[in-house]
């Protein structure tokens, strides 16, 4: 059984912070091959997998959907 931190979401994982290092560096237009170099990784579509911006709800159709 794990145990749990108090004050910490049971969901975050020790990559969760290079993910969100990397989507903030591509929103605000660092070149996804200095990601890349940053990260260490030696194939870019690790670096892909990384970038969260297109699982964000609010990017959805269905977000901006009205009903």
């Amino acid at each position: 059984m794990k145990s749990q931190t108090p004050g910490i979401d049971p969901g975050f994982r020790v990559h969760s912070l290079r993910e969100t290092a990397a989507t903030n560096a591509l929103e605000h237009a660092a070149d996804i091959a200095k990601v890349q170099e940053w990260l260490g990784h030696s194939n870019i579509a690790t670096t892909r997998l990384y970038d969260r911006r297109r699982t964000m709800p609010e990017d959805s159709p269905t977000f901006r959907m009205v009903y």
